[in-house]
């Protein structure tokens, strides 16, 4: 028995790819609605951005499925 650690610490972004992938999904977020976790005057994208590198969007990696 295995026992996860968990800790409030937001898993690492570990390549510039998935950053993009994750600051894409927030700015569609933001364009439909959503409220920005920072001022900021800026396209979705750029805000999206600002709260990545602020550490105020969560988000949890998964790994991918083994054929």
């Amino acid at each position: 028995m295995s026992k996860e650690i968990k800790t409030n610490e937001p898993p690492v972004i570990d390549s510039k790819y998935r950053k993009i992938l994750l600051a894409a999904k927030r700015s569609k977020q933001i364009q439909k609605g959503a409220l920005p976790r920072v001022r900021l005057n800026g396209k979705p994208t750029r805000i999206a951005l600002e709260e990545i590198n602020q550490g105020l969007v969560q988000f949890e990696l998964t790994e991918k499925a083994e054929k």
